[in-house]
């Protein structure tokens, strides 16, 4: 039985647009991949900029219809697609295990995680509220209102593909926004099962949009350039993203952009080591590592370093690698050869610079898009897995001696999306809390996502805030309202 058939009630392999699945208009289409088989799960059209200006028109016809909605049914309806994803929770984290390698347990916690920013944002969709001034005079009033900003476009990454479509739509759907959704090209199958999945909850036609292509820049030129769009929302690299913030300037539009990461991840010698070895694996090789927020540089204080990484190097060596729908496996393949030859890279660079290899350092055995799991020691911060996203499973371990350090250290990067370290001195924790350059910060614990808090980064790691209270803003606009000849 072919995956299709097997989960037959949400597989689309069409474009959704104005409620219509539908082909690419030249016929064209490119071939999904399961990156642990190398295996044709489906076809999807290969869309155009022809097509993706229809998606963006019918975005444009759905918005007074679903702006029209009360907040009210709005939240309905996003309550009911939130019912319906978790109802479907196995098929779709099926989905995203074929498609995007990550091992089932992992496919299922995505799922749960994507569909709690449907349920919040159905509950704040009740809470856009506005504000009465106190005016100048006694003849006036001042009214402050929001209303929906317009056509929102999104464009998402392949390495939580589910998670990242629900943070963007569901706040738009809320703010009464309509939406054209590009999802990467590595990844659309899990798009499309939650577009469908909105669609039986009730969003009308229109107000949601999918269009797949494997040529991203030319769906995008359109997503950011088209004047009736008048948000843009990107979580990728930063590369990309200032493109597409340059592409965005002359239509004057609000961008969101929650770009790369180059977390540290810092032990100080009063931590609990067994916490801060948890944490690490927890944060290190999650999703094989594949995450913006990942610890990509480890720093340890000189006096726990060796005992810290024997015990790192121990738990690493306990990781299973293999197919995502495998028993027991922990790792599953990296998304693509592209990905597993940028690791080689990295690793081969620290090694010609003096790096020692405690785990893994090499592809697996299995072959394919597969990596061993890594520890290196005598990482110097210079070399080229300290200064760029190594997006793998590969754990550089670098040796500090004092706090002032390593809060430069880490602070001497472009990027300041996550950071996180483990320590017991409370008084330390505020000090160096603040003292890091970066949107978020984990105190004694790797995982720091959920869709109550605000997720985004600083300095070059992007622009705005997506969940909490606080993420809806962007899909907004404030208008004053003066009443006179009171």
């Amino acid at each position: 039985m072919t995956i299709a058939e097997e989960l037959s009630s949400i597989f689309r392999n069409r474009a959704l647009i104005g409620g219509e699945w539908v082909a690419a208009r030249s016929g064209a289409t490119y071939a999904v991949l399961n990156p642990a088989t190398g295996a044709v799960i489906s076809e999807v059209p290969d869309m155009s900029e022809q097509d993706a200006t229809e998606a963006v028109v019918a975005a444009k016809a759905a918005g007074k219809a679903w702006a029209a909605f009360s907040a009210k049914q709005r939240a309905r309806v996003l309550r009911d697609w939130h019912d319906l994803i978790l109802a479907n929770q196995e098929e779709l984290a099926l989905l995203i295990t074929s498609e995007q390698g990550k091992p089932l347990e992992e496919a299922r916690a995505e799922i749960a995680y994507g569909a709690a920013y449907v349920e919040w944002y159905a509950e704040e969709a009740k809470r856009i509220n506005g504000e009465v001034i106190p005016p100048p005079a006694g003849d006036r009033r001042i009214i402050v209102i929001k209303q929906p900003i317009g056509v929102v476009s999104a464009i998402t990454p392949w390495n939580f593909p589910m998670a990242m479509i629900t943070r963007k739509v569901a706040p738009a759907l809320a703010a009464g926004c309509t939406i054209v959704v590009k999802p990467a090209e590595d990844t659309p199958l899990v798009a499309l099962a939650l577009a469908e999945l909105a669609c039986q909850a009730g969003v009308i036609p229109g107000a949601i949009n999918v269009v797949t292509a494997s040529r991203g820049h030319e769906v995008g030129h359109v997503l950011t350039t088209h004047p009736d769009v008048r948000k843009v929302s990107f979580t990728g690299s930063t590369q990309v993203g200032r493109i597409l913030l340059r592409q965005s300037a002359d239509t004057i539009k609000k961008v969101s952009l929650e770009l790369g990461g180059n977390a540290p991840f810092v032990v100080f010698d009063d931590a609990d080591l067994d916490a801060a070895v948890s944490g690490a694996i927890a944060c290190k090789f999650r999703n094989g590592g594949q995450a913006c927020i990942s610890a990509n540089r480890i720093y340890v204080q000189s006096g726990i370093h060796d005992t810290f990484a024997a015990r790192l190097s121990s738990a690493v060596r306990e990781l299973k690698v293999g197919a995502g729908d495998q028993a027991g496996v922990v790792l599953g393949p990296m998304i693509n050869s592209k990905a597993v030859e940028k690791i080689e890279s990295h690793v081969m660079d620290a090694c010609n610079g003096g790096a020692k290899v405690l785990v893994g350092g090499k592809r697996h055995d299995l072959g394919g898009n597969f990596y061993d799991p890594t520890v290196l020691v005598n990482v110097d911060p210079s070399m080229l897995l300290n200064r760029e996203e190594t997006f793998g499973p590969v754990a550089p371990i670098i040796s500090f001696e004092t706090e002032q350090q390593v809060v430069e250290l880490a602070n001497d990067t472009e990027y300041g999306l996550a950071a996180y370290f483990y320590t017991k001195d409370h008084s330390r924790a505020w000090r160096v809390a603040e003292e890091l350059e970066s949107g978020m910060v984990g105190i004694n614990t790797g995982l720091i996502s959920n869709e109550m808090a605000p997720f985004g980064g600083i300095k070059q790691s992007g622009l705005g805030r997506e969940g909490s209270s606080y993420g809806i803003e962007d899909y907004l606009e404030v208008k004053y309202i003066c009443v006179g000849g009171i």
